[in-house]
Order: C-alpha cells, then sequence, then structure tokens
C-alpha cells in the first residue's frame, strides 16, 4: 500500500472518532438544554398558580394538556437542528405565557409529597437514582438513558424540588412524551454544519502536512535508483535537518561504502591476478630446473655413469625451494584471512626450533653451511599458531642459509628474557644486507640486493610473513647487522604466565 493511501486511510480512521466525539458532545449538550427546559417549566408553572390547584386536588392533578389538532393556517416552524424541532410560543393551556412545553408531544407533571409518594393513581412510581439524588440535595435530577443520541427515544423527565418542602406537592415530575409519528432512533450524526467543518480542516492539515513528505520520499527514490544505476557513483541530494535528511544521509554514506568496497575488490583482484601470474612464473623456473637435473640422472643412469653429487645437491635444493614456496603460499592465504584462520595452542619453541634445524641441515650441507642452534633447558611455551609460527622460523633460517656464503655459519639460539619474555635470533655470517635496505625489506615483493637474487618464494613473501606473523601473535620482527657481519633477526615477543613442562611437543602442519 502507498503512503499517500496508508495517510488517507488514518486520517479517515482519526476524523471518524472526532465526528462521534463531537455527535456525543452535542447530543448531551442538547440532552441537559432539554432537561434544563423541562425543570424551568416545571417550576414556572408550579409557581402561577399550579401549586393551588395541585393541593386543592392532588388526588386528580396531573396537568395533562388537551389535545389540539394542528393550526392549518400557520405552517410548522423550520428545523433547526438536530434530534427535536424547536419550542414554539405558549398558547393557553400550556401553561405560563411563553415558557409552554416541547410542541406536539406535550408534557405531563406529577406531584409527590416529601416521601415520594403520588397522590395520584396515574402518577408514575419514581426510579430509585431520582429519588437518591434528591435525598442528596439536588434541585433536580433526571434517569441516565445511557449513551446520548444513540439507543431508543424514551420520553425525557426530570425531577423538580419545589421551594416548599412539605405537602403532596413537595416535588414535580415533568415528563415530556414523545410524539407517535418520530422514528425510533435518532440519526447517527449531527448536522454536517457540526461535524464537516473540523474533519474538513482535519483532512486538509494532513494533506498540507503529507504533501511535501511525500514528495521529497519520491525524490530520494529517485535519486537512490539513479544512484545504484550508476553503481553509486551520483550523488543524493542531502537538505533539512529531519528524518528524511538523515535516511538521505543514511544511503549517501552507505553508497560511499559501497564505493569503497568496490574499489578495494577490484584493488585485491588485481593483486592476486598479478600475484598468481608471477607465482606461476616462479613456480614454472624451480620445476623447469628440477626437471633438467632429473633427466641429466635419468640419462647418466641410463648409460651406467656415475651419479655426480653436485646435480643430485642441486635437484635438492630445486626441491626444497619449491616444498618452501608452496608453505609460504599457504601461509599468506591463512594470514589473508585473519583471525577465522588462525589455531590457536601451546607451542613449545623448543621443539619447533629442532624441527625447523632438522628440516634445513641437509640443505646447509649441500651448501657448505655450517647450521648450529641453543635453546633453554626447559621448554618455553608460548601460545599460537604453531603452523604459522614454523613456517616464519623456517623462513629466516632457510634465508640465512640460502644466501649465506660456502664454509658460512648460521646460527639459532633462543633464550628467556626477564619479565616472561623471551627472544629467538637467527644470525649469520653472510654479506648481510645494506642499512639503507632494512627498512623496506619486511614488505611483500622487496628483496635485498644482488646477492640476494632470488627471495624464498619469488615474491619476497618469506620476511613478510615472518613478521605478519609476529604482529598477529603481538610479537616484534627486528633487524639488523649481526655480530659476525651478516644479517640478524630477532622475534620478541612474551610467553604466557603458564608455563607447560614436559611431555609431548605439539605436532606440526608442516612436514
Amino acid at each position: 500500500m502507498k503512503l499517500r493511501m496508508r495517510l488517507a486511510l488514518t486520517t479517515v480512521a482519526v476524523a471518524l472518532p472526532v465526528a462521534l466525539a463531537l455527535a456525543w458532545v452535542h447530543s448531551a449538550v442538547e440532552r441537559s438544554a432539554r432537561e434544563a427546559a423541562l425543570a424551568e417549566y416545571a417550576l414556572t408553572h408550579m409557581l402561577s398558580g399550579g401549586r393551588e390547584q395541585c393541593e386543592a386536588s392532588p388526588e386528580t392533578w396531573s396537568n395533562e394538556p388537551p389535545d389540539r389538532p394542528p393550526h392549518r393556517d400557520r405552517p410548522p416552524p423550520p428545523f433547526m437542528g438536530w434530534g427535536e424541532p424547536p419550542p414554539r410560543p405558549g398558547r393557553p393551556g400550556d401553561g405560563p405565557p411563553g415558557r409552554g412545553p416541547p410542541p406536539r408531544g406535550g408534557v405531563r407533571l406529577f406531584a409527590y409529597d416529601a416521601r415520594f409518594s403520588a397522590h395520584n393513581p396515574t402518577a408514575p412510581p419514581l426510579a430509585e437514582g431520582l429519588v437518591e439524588d434528591m435525598r442528596q440535595g439536588k434541585e433536580s435530577a433526571s434517569p441516565s438513558s445511557g449513551f446520548p443520541g444513540f439507543g431508543p427515544r424514551e420520553s425525557r423527565q426530570v425531577l423538580v424540588r419545589m421551594p416548599w418542602s412539605s405537602g403532596p406537592c413537595a416535588f414535580v415530575l415533568a415528563r415530556r412524551m414523545e410524539p407517535p409519528d418520530r422514528g425510533p432512533r435518532q440519526p447517527l450524526l449531527p448536522p454536517p454544519n457540526i461535524w464537516l467543518l473540523p474533519t474538513l480542516i482535519a483532512l486538509a492539515g494532513v494533506l498540507l502536512t503529507v504533501g511535501p513528505v511525500v514528495r521529497r520520499l519520491r525524490q530520494l527514490t529517485r535519486e537512490v535508483r539513479a544512484s545504484a544505476g550508476s553503481a553509486y557513483q551520483g550523488p543524493i541530494t542531502l537538505r533539512g535537518n529531519d528524518e528524511i535528511s538523515e535516511l538521505a544521509r543514511a544511503f549517501d554514506e552507505a553508497g560511499h561504502e559501497v564505493r569503497s568496497q568496490m574499489e578495494l575488490k577490484e584493488k585485491r583482484e588485481q593483486a592476486l591476478r598479478t600475484f598468481l601470474a608471477n607465482t606461476t612464473h616462479d613456480v614454472m623456473i624451480p620445476l623447469t630446473v628440477l626437471q633438467g637435473h632429473l633427466a641429466e640422472l635419468q640419462r647418466r643412469a641410463a648409460r651406467g655413469e656415475p651419479v655426480e653429487a653436485p646435480v643430485v645437491a642441486a635437484a635438492s635444493q630445486e626441491a626444497h625451494y619449491m616444498a618452501a614456496l608452496l608453505h609460504n603460499l599457504g601461509a599468506a592465504a591463512r594470514l589473508e584471512a585473519g583471525e577465522p584462520g588462525v589455531q590457536r595452542g601451546p607451542v613449545d619453541l623448543n621443539a619447533l626450533v629442532e624441527r625447523c634445524m632438522g628440516r634445513h641441515r641437509p640443505i646447509a650441507r649441500q651448501s657448505g653451511v655450517a647450521l648450529e642452534c641453543a635453546v633453554p633447558e626447559s621448554p618455553l611455551v608460548v601460545d599460537g599458531d604453531v603452523t604459522l609460527i614454523e613456517q616464519a622460523v623456517s623462513n629466516v633460517i632457510y634465508n640465512a642459509v640460502r644466501y649465506n656464503s660456502r664454509e658460512g655459519h648460521v646460527a639459532v639460539v633462543l633464550e628467556r628474557q626477564p619479565g616472561d619474555t623471551f627472544r629467538l635470533r637467527v644470525l649469520d655470517d653472510g654479506p648481510g644486507i645494506p642499512e639503507s635496505e632494512l627498512p623496506g625489506i619486511l614488505e611483500r615483493g622487496v628483496r635485498g640486493n644482488t646477492a640476494r637474487t632470488r627471495g624464498l618464494g619469488g615474491q619476497g613473501l618469506g620476511l613478510n610473513i615472518a613478521w605478519r606473523v609476529a604482529v598477529l601473535h603481538g610479537w616484534r620482527l627486528e633487524l639488523g647487522r649481526s655480530e659476525y657481519g651478516g644479517l640478524q633477526v630477532d622475534f620478541l615477543g612474551k610467553s604466557p604466565p603458564r608455563t607447560e613442562q614436559g611431555g609431548a611437543p605439539p605436532a606440526s602442519g608442516i612436514g
């Protein structure tokens, strides 16, 4: 349902109770006026000689007006209001001059003594409510007939207290008899001049108030659709300081957010395409070299020639390189996923260092590099992802071995520090990295000088992954020149207050 139709129906739903309330007020005021007129008529009639007649013959007095045919030479007065026609001027036999009862039905008066008893047997019995009101000292009382103007039309009656408090005429009941040609019910609504004007004013107020709101909402709808059609590049008009302007501002902010997300997605897709293209190239290089070495070994084996150790070492290096590359790609994917991809648990750094040393000793021997390590006597346990931490440490050790000189040395030292902290150092005596290149060496895609022509993974992932793993675990990764002239990489972090002594080390995620 459209907003305009909904508001129109709401207006009608509000206007109907207002009209009914006006009808009730009008009917209540009219009823009160009629009862007041009846009471005034009874009091005036009794003060104008009716008392003497009543007290003279209380057994027969009821002041019943004589039936008279309507005057044919005078038309009835015009109908001026809702419910009953207006009173006519008094005539002889109707009571005091100028104060005659309402026409065409007549008013009958019945007298009651101080005990609310009537001497006239034709007098109706008084209702308990009327008697109770009189005993409470009221001057006049009328029976309640429910909601005024709705329900059957009954005889109107008012019990009036006379100025004298004794005698057979201490109270007078004025009963107005309804004409027989009246319908059984009054109309539901008052005359149009009572309810039509307020209803029209209410409708006009609603339309004048709602019209601009609907127009602004329609304009906002058009602008939002146009912005969506232009990939949220189109502007949205912002004016005012109400709820509609807040809605427009929310749409505009949502458009900015959608545009930024689309731009970020495009940048990521472009970076992913570039990364995949470069990774494919980097994987194909060692794979081609490895295939060449294996083909050479196959030819020598077919000719029965002895296998040369340098050829086997070169093939082993290329296989190790591809394994490290694939592990780094998996670690990079998990780091891109953030916390959902991290599986934290207790990690024994002593056992982790031993596994990394065992993995790199063969390649170190083939390269002529001495690889040594030192760990504390008691296990040093931290909380983290064992696979990512092992990959980070492995990257740093592999870099130190790969880019060292023959007969060089690489040392891995794990030591406790004051305040539940630890330091894991990987240092070598190789060519190292110039001081000017150290600040940017941790960025992805950045590799060292000509001495390190092909970094781990080809994409410069090795140290970048190590740095991101350290940040993810709340550690620091520091680079500098070692005391032996090469590169020194330090992992600095805090171990949890609870340390695990003994037990089997956690399983590594790297084979």
